[in-house]
C-alpha cells in the first residue's frame, strides 16, 4: 500500500547540495515539516500518495538560501547613507540615525521589510545581528522564515540596552523565550573588536559555551580596524581574540577581509567559519576577502548580504555570481571555485555557521523541508548545458517561482504567501519620509 504524505514535488533538476552535479527524474517526497527521501519518479508514485503534488518541469530545485549574515530591520536604511567609507557610514550617518529611529516598530517594520525580499530571492534562513530581537522573531514567525537571531552586546548604550550586562540579561531572556520555536534558534553576537572589551568577550564566550551556542561577531572588515587594534593592543583583532582564548568551532566570523599569514593559521587551527560579503565589502571600500587562501587552509566559507544599508540587495544569488567572478578575475584562474563549490556557500556552509548542518543546507531524510525552485526556462537561461553554471552566470533572483519553508509554501507562482506587499509597502513610506528629515 502507498504511504500518505503530504507533498511531492517533481522538478527537472535537483541540486541536493550534497554531490557537485544534479539529478533528474527525481521526486522530493515531503511529509510535515521534514523530506522524507529523494526516490525516482515513478518509484515514488508508487511508494507515496501525496496530499498535494507539484510538477516543476522547467525548474532546478535545490536547497533553500541561507543569508549567514545580515542585520534585517536596518532594510529602512536601504539608499540613505551610500558612497561612505564603513568608518564614515558607521560612525557619523548610522549610529546617530539608530539612535534616532531604532525602536521596537522601526525592527518590527524592517524586518518585515528583509524578510519578504529575502523569500522572493530564495533565501530560506537568515542569520541576523541586531537590536530588539523579539521584533525580528515576531515578524519571521508570522510570515513563516526561518531565522537565527543574535543575542547582540555592544559597549555603549543603546535604545535597546544600557551596557554590556543589560544586553546580555534582555538577550539571554530573549533566548529563554524562543528556544522550542523550531524556526527560530540564537547565538551570541558581539558587535566587534573595535566595539566589545576583552571582558564582554570572556563574558560572552562563557555563556556560548554553557548553552552550546555560536558566536556571531564582524572580524577584520577594514584596514583600520586592525590598524587600530594593532595601535591599542599590538595584536590583530583575530590575534587578540585568541589570546583571549575564545577562538573555536563556535565563531562564525563575518568578513575576514584584511589577514596576514598569522590570522589564517589561527582561523584555521579553531576551525573558525568565516561568513562571506562580497557586495558589502566592495560598496563600502573595504577590501576583497582572500577566500582562495582561506580554501586552501580548510577553512569553512559562507556568504552573506550584510545589511541593505551597506549592500541595498538582500540576494544571495547576486552574491554567488559576485563572489565567483571576482575570485576567478582577482586569481587570474578561470577554473577557480565551481557553481556546486559556490552553492554550497550559501547552502550547507551556512548551515555550519549557524550550528544547524544536522537539520539545514541539503536535501536530505529527515531533515527540514526548505526549498527554493527556480525557472530555467526563460531566454535569459536558454540554452542549457549545465544548470548549476547556467544558474550563476546566466541567472537571477527574479527566476525564483516558489519557496517552501519548513514544509509550507512562502512563495507561489512568484507571490509571497503571507506578506500583504501593498500594506508592507505603505508603512515603509512613512518611515522614509521620517528618517530623511535628520
Amino acid at each position: 500500500m502507498s504511504k500518505n504524505v503530504d507533498l511531492i514535488i517533481s522538478p527537472k533538476w535537483i541540486f541536493t547540495g550534497v554531490g557537485s552535479g544534479v539529478i533528474e527524474n527525481s521526486s522530493i517526497v515531503i511529509d510535515g515539516n521534514l523530506i522524507i527521501e529523494i526516490l525516482d519518479n515513478t518509484v515514488a508514485n508508487e511508494k507515496y500518495l501525496a496530499q498535494n503534488k507539484v510538477y516543476l518541469t522547467d525548474h532546478l530545485l535545490m536547497p533553500g538560501l541561507i543569508n549567514a549574515h545580515t542585520h534585517a530591520a536596518m532594510s529602512l536604511f536601504k539608499g540613505f547613507a551610500d558612497d561612505l567609507t564603513l568608518q564614515t557610514w558607521l560612525t557619523d550617518r548610522i549610529w546617530p540615525a539608530e539612535k534616532k529611529f531604532v525602536d521596537e516598530k522601526f525592527v518590527y517594520q524592517g524586518s518585515r521589510l528583509a524578510i519578504a525580499e529575502m523569500i522572493r530571492s530564495g533565501v530560506t534562513t537568515f542569520n541576523d545581528m541586531y537590536f530588539f530581537p523579539k521584533e525580528t522573531a515576531e515578524a519571521a514567525m508570522q510570515i513563516g522564515m526561518r531565522a537565527n537571531l543574535g543575542l547582540v552586546l555592544l559597549e555603549f548604550p543603546t535604545k535597546y540596552a544600557s551596557d554590556p550586562d543589560d544586553y546580555l540579561t534582555k538577550g539571554l531572556a530573549f533566548r529563554d523565550l524562543y528556544r522550542d520555536e523550531v524556526l527560530i534558534t540564537t547565538s551570541m553576537a558581539p558587535h566587534a573588536p573595535y566595539s566589545v572589551s576583552d571582558e564582554s568577550f570572556i563574558k560572552v564566550n562563557t555563556y556560548a559555551q554553557e548553552l552550546d551556542l555560536k558566536v556571531h561577531v564582524h572580524l577584520h572588515e577594514t584596514k583600520f580596524e586592525v590598524e587600530e587594534s594593532l595601535k591599542s593592543y599590538g595584536l590583530t583583532p583575530i590575534q587578540r581574540l585568541d589570546a583571549l582564548g575564545i577562538l573555536g568551532p563556535h565563531i562564525s566570523a563575518a568578513h575576514c577581509v584584511h589577514l596576514n599569514d598569522t590570522d589564517l593559521d589561527i582561523l584555521a587551527k579553531n576551525n573558525v567559519c568565516v561568513i562571506y560579503n562580497p557586495s558589502s565589502n566592495l560598496k563600502l571600500g573595504s577590501g576583497l576577502a582572500d577566500i582562495k587562501t582561506m580554501l586552501e587552509h580548510d577553512i569553512c566559507i559562507a556568504i552573506g548580504t550584510d545589511s541593505s544599508a551597506s549592500n541595498n540587495r538582500l540576494d544571495i544569488l547576486s552574491e554567488l555570481n559576485c563572489a565567483l567572478l571576482i575570485n576567478k578575475g582577482v586569481n587570474h584562474e578561470a577554473d577557480f571555485l565551481n557553481p556546486s563549490e559556490v552553492l554550497k556557500m550559501a547552502t550547507i556552509n551556512g548551515a555550519k555557521a549557524i550550528g544547524q548542518e544536522s537539520r539545514l543546507g541539503s536535501l536530505e531524510s529527515g531533515k527540514y523541508a526548505d526549498l527554493v525552485a527556480i525557472n530555467m526556462n526563460c531566454l535569459e537561461m536558454k540554452p542549457i548545458y549545465e544548470p548549476l553554471a547556467s544558474l550563476l552566470y546566466s541567472g537571477n533572483r527574479s527566476m525564483v517561482t516558489d519557496v517552501w519553508i519548513n514544509g509550507q509554501p512562502q512563495l507561489r507562482d512568484q507571490e509571497l504567501i503571507n506578506i500583504d506587499v501593498n500594506e508592507l509597502l505603505n508603512g515603509i513610506d512613512s518611515w522614509k519620509h521620517k528618517i530623511s528629515q535628520i
